[in-house]
């Protein structure tokens, strides 16, 4: 192999559904490596694009959330987010996720960025906002499974929770390390 050479997108030759398990469907795909007559196969999850948002209060607080997550067996510290639904706009789920989860509406909301959560397995994108002027005014309405929480915080206390590890979601950092950058 040419180490020299740039890395090409790889041919798929084949792609079979293994399942649908609820929020990802699982796929087996085939491609043709970069070596002559070589080919490889990885399993991919196919899932909706998700979304967080930063809700931030007039008064420069930072609406948090605490829930349980399965993953880790743990309650974690992380803000409002969820799945895109079937033709809706990100934006629009933003804000559709913060109001059930939190109970908060916002005056204005912003697009900070969109990252791919993990390229390696999944082909969806984390589309990530920061919401200003929210207000507890909403209606709470958590999905069935959720049991989740809302506070306030200061981002100095946003901080201490990132520093000492309360904060250790990625998809969470990378949402408030955004939010922190357009405030300035």
């Amino acid at each position: 192999m040419d180490s020299k050479r740039d890395p090409t997108p790889w041919p798929r030759l084949d792609s079979r559904h293994l399942g649908n398990f609820r929020i990802f469907d699982l796929v087996e795909e085939t491609y043709q490596a970069p070596d002559p007559g070589k080919t490889h196969s990885f399993f991919v999850l196919l899932s909706a694009d998700w979304v967080n948002v930063v809700p931030v209060t007039p008064e420069g607080r930072v609406v948090l959330i605490r829930q349980f997550r399965p993953g880790t067996k743990e309650v974690t510290i992380e803000i409002p987010g969820g799945m895109v639904d079937r033709g809706e706009d990100p934006r629009d789920a933003a804000l559709r996720e913060m109001e059930e989860e939190t109970g908060y509406t916002a005056e204005g909301i912003v697009k900070t960025c969109a990252v791919r959560p993990n390229p390696a397995i999944l082909r969806n994108r984390c589309h990530m906002y920061l919401a200003t002027g929210v207000r507890p005014l909403g209606t709470l309405h958590q999905d069935e499974g959720e049991d989740v929480h809302a506070f306030e915080a200061t981002w100095e206390e946003v901080d201490a929770m990132v520093l000492d590890g309360r904060i250790d979601h990625s998809l969470v950092l990378n949402s408030l390390m955004f939010a922190r950058y357009l405030r300035g």
